[in-house]
């Protein structure tokens, strides 16, 4: 008999409404939230913010499991819903060592009949038989149908054997000796119109959706998460143009990234900033009808092999916020190993770093670097941080798919390494713990799975989703590093050692909490949309 999960979501849905009412009281006592009360509660405010993406990826479980049959899908099912109503009544982890619960928001839950019998299909005995079906399916693409239209599969398919191809066997290596992304890897992702998916047709793309980036990125990053970011880096550039340049711009630039003849990176970050873009000091004066740049960036993704950067810098000297910012399309000549960056008025250096290491990172500087009147994105000043903003919903939607990629390559490392490693007789995987283990990362990357597959489908249909799309990172980024760990565990020693794909994993798992918007403030813009 299928669940009823519709009583339960609407007694969720309440439950919700009462957190956001009760934590507004605090931060919000003349109806309109106080910055300064909203970082006193910041606590509770991010709890709020975990809460609310639970009761909407419940939500999308529950739609789902109505499109789909079989026993893995039930179990997935039952065991995701047990698990999720048992933390939002007990304790939703939001890190390591802080959980949100219902007390933060001065708020408590006593559950229906319905919802504790739900609580009580998380067993052992479900888990034990899902783990079971994983052995039985290793082959799989996905642990559980994904619930997707035959095009968007043949999509998966497409590029699942590419992946499994072109990507898998060398991966590691790369990762190892920390090498750039090979550029015949590039030229077949430009081939397979990869960095074109989702411009129009009119413009050199592909007119995919945005359900269909979301797919291309989660098989690219199962394989390596620096071959499923490439893609973001056209995506961001894409982005922007669509959404801010001239017609010019985007008759000029769309084709050419589309194709592949040039590659982008995203110039914003500057040291001592981080996330506060409104605060950038780096500055472009005018020099007649063009312009130069000078200041110093960090955490520039290939930055020294791509042809242009989207830079964000200031122009209106006398602000000091977001509004005297200007969005420049910036040419660079592309650099070698011997001579990185080449192109004059600009230098720059690596930093090494622990993953995420197939296109580098890079601390930029810019003195009197030259860039063309004509390639002011829009041709307006003080518009860059509005453009930005309107990039940042496919930019999170890109960055969950990324994780759940991340977070089915270590599920099926560790699966491999339960039904292979023997100890005291018998397989890893019949260990009750490494088999809950297997088990409940295959739930919670199909939850993260549903809820990214739902902001792309709002994007899709031309809806505001900066709160899906945020929530699908917070919750990706989060189910990609407890999978990346609990695999590594399963291996137990070995998965300490580097050889063992296991450890790469775990590296680049731990920066999708961090980039495209940490988890903190992700939980911070999340409850200021809640909170109205």
């Amino acid at each position: 008999m299928p669940l009823q999960t519709e009583p339960v979501l609407a007694e969720l849905d309440d439950l919700l409404d009462r957190a956001k009412a009760s934590l507004r009281e605090r931060v919000a006592p003349d109806a309109k939230v106080d910055p300064t009360l909203l970082d006193r509660h910041q606590h509770a405010a991010h709890a709020l913010s975990w809460l609310a993406t639970y009761v909407e990826a419940l939500r999308q479980l529950a739609a789902w499991s109505a499109r789909v049959d079989g026993p893995v899908e039930t179990l997935i099912l039952k065991i995701g819903f047990g698990e999720y109503l048992s933390q939002i009544a007990g304790g939703i982890p939001m890190s390591q060592n802080e959980f949100a619960r219902l007390s933060d928001l001065g708020i408590d839950w006593q559950p229906s009949d319905a919802a504790r019998a739900m609580m009580a299909g998380n067993s052992p005995e479900a888990r034990a038989d899902l783990a079971a079906q994983l052995a039985d399916r290793r082959g799989a693409a996905t642990f559980g149908a994904a619930g997707l239209d035959e095009d968007l599969e043949m999509i998966r398919d497409q590029f699942r054997r590419w992946t499994e191809d072109k990507v898998v066997p060398h991966a590691h290596d790369w990762h190892l000796k920390d090498q750039l992304i090979p550029l015949e890897i590039i030229e077949e992702l430009a081939e397979l119109g990869v960095f074109g998916l989702t411009i129009p047709e009119n413009l050199g793309g592909l007119g995919m959706s945005k359900a269909a980036m979301v797919v291309v990125s989660e098989e690219l990053s199962r394989g390596y998460i620096g071959v499923g970011s490439l893609g973001t880096r056209s995506e961001i550039a894409a982005e922007l143009i669509l959404g801010g340049g001239t017609d010019e711009q985007k008759e000029h630039w769309l084709p050419r990234l589309a194709s592949g003849e040039i590659l982008p990176t995203a110039v914003f970050t500057e040291p001592n900033t981080g996330s506060d873009l409104g605060s950038l000091r780096t500055r472009a004066v005018r020099d007649g009808e063009d312009w130069r740049i000078t200041g110093n960036k960090t955490w520039i993704t290939h930055a020294a092999r791509t042809h242009i950067m989207t830079l964000l810098a200031r122009t209106e000297p006398d602000t000091d916020d977001y509004r005297g910012l200007s969005m420049f399309i910036a040419e660079k000549t592309p650099g070698t190993d011997d001579d990185p960056f080449p192109t004059e008025g600009m230098t720059g250096g690596e930093i090494e770093v622990l993953g995420y290491r197939g296109m580098k990172e890079y601390e930029l500087g810019f003195d009197g670097f030259p860039v063309s009147g004509k390639n002011l994105l829009g041709g307006v000043t003080g518009q860059g941080f509005k453009q930005l903003m309107q990039t940042f919903e496919s930019a999170r939607i890109q960055t969950a798919a990324r994780a759940i990629g991340v977070a089915q390559n270590a599920l099926e490392l560790g699966l491999q390494y339960a039904l292979d490693r023997k100890q005291f007789g018998r397989a890893l995987i019949h260990f009750p713990r490494v088999a809950d283990k297997l088990a409940m990362m295959a739930v919670e990357i199909m939850i993260a799975r549903q809820l990214t597959y739902f902001a792309a489908w709002e994007k899709d249909h031309g809806h505001r989703c900066d709160l899906e799309a945020g929530m699908a990172k917070l919750l990706g980024a989060r189910v990609a590093w407890a999978a990346a760990d609990n695999a590594l565990q399963i291996h137990g020693g070995n998965g300490f050692a580097l050889e063992y794909q296991i450890s790469r994993v775990l590296c680049d798992a731990r920066i999708l909490n961090i980039f495209e918007g940490a988890a903190e403030i992700q939980a911070q813009v999340i409850a200021r949309r809640l909170l109205g």
